[in-house]
């Protein structure tokens, strides 16, 4: 996870009283506003948890009101506090962090819904649709507050999709450029509601069904089922008219791209949906890839542009290089996963909307690695994210930088940076891919999770934690207390799991925040028109704070290799 706290913003209660919102953003997007006493009660809650001595510094209280500089100081300790804990995979995988994200999200909606809008549509059922990649449209009835994992569970039961197969599985947010083409914003995570996340986006997005795996092995055992052969057919189908995919053309193949294209057209027509995906593994370049969009990276040389494709165990860069009559000539740079010791995302603000000068310099926010075992991706900000307030349009738009140190030679190491407002989403494709390498080492798979993996000393710990505490409580904004059931399973590998048992377990319904509003005098846009991002209050940006972490699936070599 990347977490950053970029701004603040001043609030009123119902009693008039003034208090400071920290703005938490997650991957790249505004996700909610939270109080100091908000964070520093789940601190305490971490601390009963687990092993006090695991978490980072937490900023003291203090008595009287504090200054500017005191509390620029603050929202900085904030931040470094809660990119630490990000790191934890143990915390991170609790429902105890999870569920506190999650009414967080909940509650900064309805607030803002209650102040801008006048009312709050998310109650206790309501109607979302999630659609298939060929359109097909599955309307559900879920509460509001549910999370992604338990709105994909619906969905596939919905459509009959069997439930060993379900975590092949995940729900995605996307939107349809103007030239037609997809953008996949990011992948949704436990620790959000798809419902509010969707509403939270002031341009079209869908919510749709892909298959969140890498290693095209794990195709066949989708297409033993029929509806799991369906799924995987009309994703491929539709990734191959959106022109992701290159047709093979090199001599070991026996196809020419218009050989592929007719013979894909062909199986197509005839409904032969197995020879189908047989054919495109066979005949596609870098099938089962993800294709972003342009970038500027610093390889071979600073300001080259590249595009990104990132697959089961590579990522790879096309880039142009200038010949010495300007001629432009497209290459291909491949970078193995397990050649990647480690990688970090780093925010530069060097736009905004309105208001600022476009030569003005860029400046660098705090940076988290992404390499952690963890949920997300994460959309461009410029996709039009919401937040929880009413921010201004003055907003600054961020790009987003991920450098990577890779393994060139023996004894050689270097960095290599893109820059690209998809920067955060490839980083989570890169945490997914070795996420999955070392589940296939210890005998795994997507749909059996940890039925086949061995125990993580992380829910050793998580176990222990829930045995001692029971329960976990909610602090809302208003400083009342929500309490929530036991936290009795994480989230790993796309599995829940039994803390006690380490076993895949059902998914339960978990109770969503029920927040007092704070108010603010604001004018009310009618419920169909976009509603603008939280007022924008502070933006004193801190240098990077968190340290890159290790890749688990990193591997030494020798030059012979290479």
């Amino acid at each position: 996870m990347h977490f950053s706290i970029p701004d603040t913003e001043e609030f009123s209660d119902d009693s008039g009283s003034t208090y400071m919102g920290y703005n938490l953003h997650i991957n790249g997007a505004f996700h909610c506003t939270l109080r100091y006493r908000q964070l520093h009660h789940l601190h305490e809650q971490l601390k009963r948890e687990f092993n006090t001595n695991t978490l980072p510094y937490f900023p003291s209280k203090k008595i009287l009101p504090l200054t500017p500089n005191q509390l620029e100081e603050r929202r900085a300790q904030l931040e470094k506090y809660i990119q630490l804990v990000g790191q934890d995979s143990s915390i991170i995988l609790s429902e105890l962090f999870n569920g506190f994200l999650l009414c967080a999200q909940h509650e900064t909606r309805k607030m803002f819904e209650c102040r801008v809008v006048g009312s709050w549509e998310g109650g206790e059922e309501v109607e979302l649709e999630v659609f298939l990649m060929n359109g097909f449209r599955v309307p559900l009835r879920i509460n509001s507050n549910e999370c992604s994992s338990e709105v994909l569970e619906k969905v596939c039961r919905q459509i009959q999709l069997p439930t060993e197969l379900i975590y092949y599985f995940s729900l995605f947010l996307i939107k349809r450029e103007d030239d037609g083409h997809i953008t996949i914003l990011r992948k949704l995570q436990d620790f959000e509601s798809p419902y509010i996340s969707q509403k939270s986006m002031n341009c079209v997005t869908r919510i749709v069904l892909r298959k969140s795996y890498w290693d095209p092995l794990f195709d066949e055992d989708l297409i033993q089922d029929r509806v799991g052969l369906n799924l995987l057919y009309v994703q491929t189908v539709a990734d191959v008219e959106r022109g992701g995919w290159l047709m093979r053309e090199d001599a070991s193949s026996r196809a020419t791209g218009e050989d592929t294209r007719s013979l894909l057209a062909s199986l197509q027509a005839r409904g032969a949906k197995k020879e189908y995906l047989e054919a495109a593994r066979r005949n596609l370049h870098r099938y089962g890839f993800v294709h972003f969009g342009p970038c500027v990276c610093d390889y071979p040389r600073p300001g080259t542009p590249a595009v990104v494709s990132i697959g089961p165990r590579e990522m790879v860069l096309r880039i142009t290089v200038q010949d010495e009559h300007g001629a432009g000539e497209t290459r291909e740079g491949v970078f193995k996963v397990t050649r990647m010791k480690c990688w970090r995302i780093t925010t530069l603000h060097n736009k905004r909307e309105a208001g600022t000068r476009a030569d003005s310099p860029p400046s660098t926010s705090s940076s988290s690695s992404s390499s952690t075992p963890s949920s997300s991706s994460s959309s461009p900000t410029s996709a039009g994210q919401v937040g929880g307030e009413g921010r201004s349009n003055s907003t600054c738009i961020p790009q987003f930088e991920l450098s990577f140190e890779y393994l060139l030679s023996k004894d050689r190491l270097q960095w290599v940076t893109l820059t690209s407002e998809q920067a955060i989403l490839m980083s989570i494709c890169l945490r997914d891919v070795v996420d999955e390498l070392l589940l296939k080492r210890n005998g795994g798979s997507p749909g059996l999770g940890l039925d086949k993996f061995p125990v993580q000393p992380s829910l050793h710990l998580w176990s222990k934690g829930s045995e001692k505490s029971g329960k976990w409580s909610y602090m809302r904004l208003d400083g009342s207390m929500m309490t929530t059931g036991l936290p009795s399973r994480v989230h790993d590998n796309g599995k829940f799991v039994d803390g006690r048992t380490n076993r895949p377990t059902a998914v339960d319904t978990t109770s969503g925040g029920e927040g007092t509003a704070a108010t603010k005098n604001s004018s009310s846009p009618s419920p169909s028109t976009p509603l603008s991002p939280p007022r924008f209050v502070a933006n004193t940006l801190s240098p990077p704070l968190v340290a890159p972490v290790e890749n688990d699936a990193f591997e030494g070599i020798g030059d012979e290799d290479l």
